[in-house]
């Protein structure tokens, strides 16, 4: 644990003053968790945290989390909560995201990604653009979507991806509900081809891709994935590169916290020339 006498004040104060919530690029490779824990020390860092050890949870003088885990294989917009941010996640994530996928057909792979074994090959002649597209349209809108076995989510507490790796047999969830607001092809050169989705929350664009190449009577697995959108923030104009997980820069692309409505409401009580509260984008959402 570091040594909190040799952390200059002003810089610690600073960055446990951060309220809210920013958005990060994750690039290809290391987990979510491994990019946080990234972030995580580079900021403790530059607040003068002598080495910090961003796993160790007891203690910590930064609180920070993400919301939406991209897969390893994936990169792109990972939105974080820092201070009482980490709070608000799941509400200041309403409204869509966006992915753009490179689908590769003819393959399909365990874990329908690009970093699994191939488990089936087919012929994927037969198909052309037009046959893709029409497909389109059975994707497009509320449908039902069975999640990836290997995935974020839990089964007795450990994640299914973990399971699976430890040789443990696991079964599929079953099918649940999900919204696909938008759906378009932006290239077709088989094997490959490239899309573009605009889904609500919990989906999951591997499983799209693999059961458009089954429709297709084919197979297909993601190469490439990349978040370009969640709730309100942009791959272009939000998400901070690496060389930008500074003070200052986080400071500048916060977004801050809605007040508690408990507390404005005892605010508003002490103001003799009372407001009435503004609404903040406090929707339900699903989240991943």
């Amino acid at each position: 644990m570091a040594d909190m006498a040799t952390v200059p004040n002003g810089s610690l104060s600073k960055l446990q003053s951060l309220n809210g919530i920013f958005a990060i690029y994750k690039k290809q490779g290391p987990t979510s968790a491994d990019v946080l824990n990234s972030l995580k020390k580079t900021l403790l860092k530059e607040a003068g945290v002598a080495n910090p050890n961003p796993r160790k949870r007891k203690k910590q003088p930064l609180k920070i989390g993400h919301g939406g885990t991209l897969d390893s294989n994936a990169s792109g917009v990972l939105v974080v909560g820092i201070g009482e941010g980490t709070k608000m996640l799941t509400t200041m994530l309403a409204g869509s995201k966006k992915y753009i996928a490179v689908g590769e057909l003819g393959k399909a792979t365990d874990t329908l990604d690009a970093t699994g074994n191939v488990i089936e090959e087919k012929n994927y002649d037969h198909i052309t653009k037009e046959a893709l597209e029409e497909k389109f349209k059975q994707f497009t809108g509320e449908i039902m979507q069975v999640p990836p076995l290997y995935s974020a989510l839990k089964k007795d507490g450990k994640r299914m991806s973990v399971l699976l790796k430890q040789g443990q047999e696991v079964e599929a969830k079953p099918a649940r509900p999900v919204t696909v607001y938008n759906l378009t092809l932006q290239d077709f050169s088989p094997p490959l081809f490239t899309i573009d989705v605009e889904c609500g929350g919990g989906f999951y664009v591997r499983s799209l891709v693999d059961e458009l190449g089954k429709a297709l009577s084919s197979c297909a697995h993601i190469k490439e994935l990349t978040r370009t959108k969640q709730g309100q923030f942009t791959l272009e104009e939000h998400a901070l590169k690496e060389d930008r997980w500074t003070l200052t820069d986080i400071s500048q692309a916060l977004q801050p916290c809605p007040k508690p409505a408990g507390k404005q409401k005892n605010e508003s009580k002490k103001s003799k020339d009372k407001q009435p509260p503004s609404k903040s984008d406090d929707g339900d959402q699903n989240s991943e």
